[in-house]
């Protein structure tokens, strides 16, 4: 029997209807993508946050379209990006660059820290731009909630950017799991090595002078207002509860995705953490372990999906012998477990390997493709959605990850109640304040 993903993921059909694209990615349908799809005319890109990994998403969009604008609220790192593509206008403020360039863009990547992403998205959506977007794709779930609610609304291309789920190791791997093969699944675990930057500790007492060429009250953005320190940027922020979504929010999109996918494990109903603690409410800590719980559907079992960070991980005897990895995901069934080392799935172990060296792959369900921004390119130009679409899918994998965020906030071995359908706490209220916030004055989601 193969799993499919929930019902409401059927909007895909009532998109089609509306004529959102000539064909759409359903899950669990045979579907290739054939040719590749570009317009006559490449696409013109217009990239929000160009050092780190939107360097590379930059890149990607200068390689798949034409780069006609360039954003960063850092000087330095445009300066650098924009001698690579000399002819794009450069700009610190991407509220300025939509409103001067809207009608010369057809698409967006936005690379940005993650408190940012849903404000530069939902704005570039609205002028009706495609959107690529890195993952987490919000940094609350209200933000997801929201998103998704402009992408349907605006039935432009979107994406999230988790590129395993391009991976076809990481597609032939939802086909297993959801073949029967594993038998009953049984449990699920999620680990990494993250954190890799500075956490688990308390706001820096030392006010800095912002470096020249540094747009510090542009990196705020929505988030309320503190003084500059160099424990926040570049990339640190991932630590931060006002910037980032740590440890889970970095990785889970990525690491999880594989199981989430096969499993439709999108509405836990109850969440605990053991962690070492968040450090004056400013500081994601050290290390975590979270269990999401889900009900017994029709499609599994009741069951918990275990994520593991800081230097934790699942019992190693749960891998049969194959050597544990630094991150990685098992899904464990009565008969089988699957295997991806790593943290993009780009290989798949069936176990005991012994058992399975003979099995036959399962019938392809699954779209293949060659990697995730063509596959993005090619829903701007038309062709099939991208599976890791704002409206059926990200959204929903970001709301999932992000509460796990809410059992931190609870406290260590605090179990929380919650309602898939509300999309809220049960049984401790107060924890909902963090389902959102309220922005900094400026700043709206729209």
């Amino acid at each position: 029997m193969f799993y499919s993903l929930p019902s409401r993921r059927d909007a895909l059909k009532t998109a089609a209807a509306a004529g959102l694209g000539s064909a759409l990615f359903v899950p669990g349908t045979k579907q290739a993508y054939g040719k590749t799809l570009f317009q006559s005319e490449k696409l013109n890109f217009a990239c929000i946050g160009v050092g780190g990994k939107g360097s590379s998403d930059t890149d990607d969009a200068d390689k798949y379209g034409t780069v006609v604008a360039l954003c960063d609220i850092d000087e330095d790192g445009l300066a650098k990006k924009s001698k690579r593509i000399p002819k794009a206008k450069t700009f610190v403020d991407f509220r300025e660059m939509l409103d001067q360039m809207g009608d010369k863009i057809d698409a967006v990547t936005v690379s940005t820290p993650d408190h940012t992403h849903a404000m530069a998205a939902i704005a570039a959506m609205k002028l009706k731009k495609h959107v690529f977007c890195q993952k987490p794709l919000t940094w609350s779930i209200q933000e997801a909630r929201r998103i998704r609610e402009v992408a349907k609304e605006t039935g432009v291309a979107t994406q999230m950017g988790n590129q395993g789920t391009a991976e076809n190791s990481l597609r032939e791997a939802v086909e297993v799991v959801r073949s029967g093969i594993l038998g009953e699944i049984k449990e699920v675990h999620i680990w990494t090595n993250r954190p890799v930057w500075p956490q688990g500790t308390g706001r820096p007492k030392e006010t800095m002078e912002i470096p020249k060429g540094l747009h510090w009250d542009l990196f705020l953005g929505p988030a309320p207002e503190r003084p500059y320190n160099s424990a926040y940027t570049p990339f640190k922020w991932r630590g931060w509860l006002d910037f980032g979504t740590g440890a889970l929010g970095d990785m889970a999109c990525h690491t999880a995705n594989m199981a989430v996918m096969a499993l439709g494990l999108f509405d836990p109903i109850a969440l605990t953490a053991d962690h070492t603690g968040i450090v004056e409410n400013e500081s994601y800590p050290m290390s975590s372990q979270i269990i999401f719980e889900y009900a017994k559907t029709d499609k599994h079992p009741a069951l918990k999906m275990t994520w593991y960070d800081g230097g934790r991980k699942p019992d190693p005897s749960l891998l049969l012998g194959e050597e544990m990895t630094a991150s990685g995901s098992l899904v464990v069934g009565t008969e089988g477990s699957v295997f991806g080392p790593g943290d993009y799935h780009g290989q798949t172990k069936i176990l005991p390997l012994q058992k399975f060296k003979d099995a036959k792959k399962p019938e392809q369900t699954l779209p293949r493709t060659r990697n995730h921004f063509e596959e993005f390119t090619q829903a701007c130009a038309g062709g099939p959605r991208a599976m890791s679409d704002f409206v059926d899918y990200s959204t929903y994998l970001t709301e999932t990850i992000l509460q796990g965020n809410l059992a931190i906030r609870a406290g260590s071995g605090v179990k929380l109640d919650f309602d898939p359908a509300a999309g809220k706490v049960t049984n401790l209220p107060e924890i909902n304040k963090f389902l959102g916030r309220e922005y900094r004055s400026g700043w709206t989601l729209g």
